[in-house]
């Protein structure tokens, strides 16, 4: 259930919280009001795609938060899968931020989640009902998800199946395909392949030895320069210039002259200490530079030959890949896709023996998926005309064709959702046959067949909250009655958000909202407030006879207000 529906900077809305009650909720108001924008954010906010030119003019965001009511254990186990906690056991509340730069965010219970997430939450919480919906009910092509939908639990797994089995088809349909192209074309293939192999085999590459040649190409370039610098150090440090001594002379000589005088004073005597350790080391230093320096040799032809290597294994990255692990998975692929070019007639026969064994299987969950549908599609055809003969329409007749037949299989036929293409047909009047729902020209009758779907897929779905807008299209007088009086006994079990302009729907309303638009500060802002029962008869009063209210139009709006609530009485 829908508790509270909260809105902020969303098109004409400033701020808007409403709190909504269970059983049939009735928003009414003028045309312009903003009955739309409410339904468009409610829809964004359960994430359909986010539009920012809905952001208010001078807001960094809108934001919408719907807070619901839940203890549907499917419901409940989704979230926990996906490490979501509810609010006091059973509350879960979903926010859209949608940004003045097109960026959004959706949380459920302030965790952030991705748009898929609230759509596939949200699809157990509410269903709304929009114009959109009678235009998606026009093509047969969604005919198969809403017969689906009757049944989902024990549809989807077998849907599932048949999905995986049709894709394991298709994707051995394709290797075949590519194998068994134009023996030329597999020749040059085979040839550039072979190429390939023998080019990256002749290297004879080895992991990490390019960083390992590169270290080394590095030093030996630079041997020479390296080794006259070492040479130059251990002149300085050990044999001197000629003119100076060396440091280690300098330094031994400071260390005997302190030697004599390190006995008058503490301070002296320490830093004798330091520099004889000092020059102990040096002399350590001295001979290690020496023991480098000699161990320096310059190799004009080692450097060349490094070189060459380089070159080569960098010729094949500039082909094959941008380290030598990619090469060496390249020429792994590579061979594999050789290998079955060369065994193809194998190969080939192979596939050919999967392929069928994949096509057995699947037309098999296929039948096995037709036969449910089958069922589903009586069960479907009884309700639908059921439902519609209860919603004024006495003659109409539904029905679910089946176009083709699983036993007249042809390649087009296969499909992701098996081998079924299905339309729904009605006929509304005595005597016609039943014809496709695109047909139908009456917008009354298309507002009657949704109802009757969203009646029907309700009870098998559990969906707790519909919100119905457009649902009194085409429809007055005796049929207006009677879609109000079909949505008070749906509201007795589910709860209903109707958006009309019908005062037959309005006066069954256990709460009545009115959408208001109004000037504040040469700013124009919408609004909903919760009607009390005075102001509900003076709204009835207005959808009956416009803005002029006589006192017979207000003892009619008093006189159906009364109907409608024993009408509901007499359903507890």
């Amino acid at each position: 259930m829908l508790l509270e529906l909260i809105i902020d900077n969303f098109a004409l809305i400033e701020k808007l919280d409403i709190r909504f009650g269970g059983g049939l909720n009735i928003l009414t108001g003028e045309t312009g009001a903003g009955k739309s924008i409410i339904i468009d954010a409610v829809n964004m906010g359960i994430g359909e795609r986010a539009d920012k030119s809905y952001v208010r003019t001078n807001a960094d965001r809108a934001v919408i938060q719907m807070i619901f009511r839940s203890q549907n254990e499917h419901v409940i186990n989704l979230l926990k899968e996906k490490g979501i906690d509810l609010f006091d056991h059973d509350i879960i509340i979903i926010t859209r931020e949608i940004y003045n730069n097109g960026r959004s965010i959706s949380r459920i219970n302030d965790r952030v989640v991705t748009v898929s997430v609230v759509k596939e939450i949200s699809k157990y919480l509410i269903d709304i009902h929009g114009q959109h919906e009678h235009q998606s009910l026009l093509y047969p092509e969604n005919h198969i998800d809403i017969l689906d939908a009757c049944d989902e639990m024990k549809v989807m797994e077998l849907l599932k199946e048949v999905a995986t089995k049709f894709y394991e088809r298709k994707t051995l349909k394709s290797k075949l395909e590519n194998l068994c192209g134009s023996e030329i074309v597999q020749e040059r293939k085979k040839d550039l392949l072979k190429f390939q192999l023998d080019e990256i085999d002749e290297c004879a590459l080895k992991i990490g030895e390019d960083i390992d040649l590169t270290e080394k190409y590095n030093f030996l370039s630079n041997s020479e320069h390296i080794f006259q610098t070492m040479s130059a150090a251990y002149e300085r440090l050990y044999n001197g210039d000629g003119r100076y001594l060396s440091i280690i002379d300098s330094l031994g000589h400071i260390v005997s002259e302190l030697e004599d005088i390190k006995t008058f004073d503490p301070t002296i005597c320490n830093i004798y200490n330091l520099l004889q350790e000092n020059l102990y080391t040096i002399e350590d230093v001295s001979r290690d530079v020496r023991n480098y320096r000699d161990g320096v040799e310059f190799d004009p032809l080692l450097l060349e030959q490094m070189g060459k290597r380089l070159d080569l294994i960098n010729n094949l990255k500039r082909k094959y890949g941008n380290t030598i692990e990619e090469i060496v998975s390249y020429r792994e692929k590579i061979a594999l896709e050789l290998e079955e070019i060369e065994n193809s007639k194998t190969i080939l026969a192979d596939l050919k023996e999967n392929i069928d064994k994949s096509t057995n299987e699947y037309i098999g969950l296929s039948i096995k998926l037709s036969a449910i549908r089958r069922r589903n599609a009586k069960w479907l055809e009884k309700k639908m005309t059921d439902a519609l003969v209860g919603l004024n329409m006495r003659k109409a007749v539904f029905e679910v064709h089946f176009i083709n037949h699983v036993d007249q299989l042809d390649e087009g036929l296969y499909t992701s959702k098996g081998l079924d293409k299905i339309e729904f047909l009605i006929s509304a009047n005595a005597g016609e046959k039943p014809k496709p729902l695109s047909k139908i020209a009456s917008g009354g009758e298309m507002s009657r067949v949704m109802l009757a779907f969203k009646t029907i897929l309700a009870k098998s779905d559990n969906i707790p909250t519909f919100i119905f807008d457009e649902i009194d299209t085409g429809i007055s007088g005796r049929t207006a009655n009677i879609v109000g009086e079909k949505l008070a006994i749906i509201s007795r079990n589910h709860q209903i958000l109707c958006i009309t302009h019908l005062p037959q729907i309005a006066l069954m309303a256990d709460v009545h909202f009115y959408i208001e638009k109004n000037l504040y500060d040469d700013k124009t802002l919408t609004n909903v407030r919760n009607l009390t029962e005075k102001e509900r008869i003076m709204e009835l009063g207005r959808l009956l006879g416009g803005m002029t209210l006589t006192s017979l139009t207000m003892d009619h709006a008093k006189e159906m207000i009364k109907l409608g609530n024993d009408f509901k009485n007499s359903l507890k």
